[in-house]
């Protein structure tokens, strides 16, 4: 494998955390999670939410992000399938009762379905293609040779970096999670928040552009 130089790796390492500690809808998607349902569920969706970037990393090593921006209808049905499930997420939470589980026989299934809820928001998130498509491409080193090796590399680094930062704020938002949940009032009012949050972000995703990052 063939790595860029060693100033190239410090300058992505500093742009990306400089991406990364600033919240956005991942970031906002995971507070939401460990606010309703605690620190485990919050990085749970941490880590669904990284797999679904690999995806998108592979996407554009291998041109799929490409096809992304040059094709309407293949933005607009990733667009609107990614807006339709967060929005999904959003109502079925609002409507939902407040209850308190008990019962740690349905934790496995419960952190699965998380797990792929993360996943499948991140894969069907088109700004997380764009963004990826326009980012990585800015420090690879076309002399070194080995462009897919590169990339490849840069995109693993950043999911890396990505899982410590957001699992941070997993872990502080679910702290702050479980001091909500002693009252019942406050119960409620993140049950609201997390779900307004889900509709929100699936409303903004619904009017992406493929000219904004």
């Amino acid at each position: 494998m063939i790595l860029p130089e060693s100033s190239i790796l410090a300058l992505f390492f500093v742009a990306a955390l400089a991406i990364l500690i600033t919240p956005g809808p991942a970031v906002l998607y995971i507070v939401a999670r460990s606010i309703d349902q605690g620190r485990l569920a919050g990085v749970v969706s941490t880590l669904g939410v990284a797999t679904g970037t690999f995806f998108h990393i592979a996407a554009t090593t291998a041109g799929v992000s490409a096809l992304l921006l040059s094709s309407a209808l293949a933005f607009s049905v990733l667009k609107y399938l990614g807006a339709a499930y967060l929005i999904y997420l959003g109502i079925r939470k609002l409507l939902t009762p407040d209850e308190i589980e008990t019962s740690e026989v349905r934790a496995p299934r419960r952190l699965t379905r998380l797990f792929l809820q993360g996943l499948v928001v991140n894969v069907f998130n088109p700004k997380t293609a764009l963004f990826f498509f326009a980012f990585l491409p800015q420090f690879v080193d076309v002399s070194k040779g080995s462009v897919v090796w590169q990339m490849l590399l840069l995109g693993v680094i950043f999911v890396l970096l990505g899982i410590v930062s957001d699992g941070a704020w997993a872990l502080l938002a679910g702290t702050a999670g479980q001091w909500l949940k002693r009252s019942l009032r406050l119960l409620r009012a993140q049950r609201y928040f997390a779900g307004s949050v889900f509709v929100v972000l699936g409303v903004f995703m619904a009017l992406a552009e493929p000219s904004k990052k």
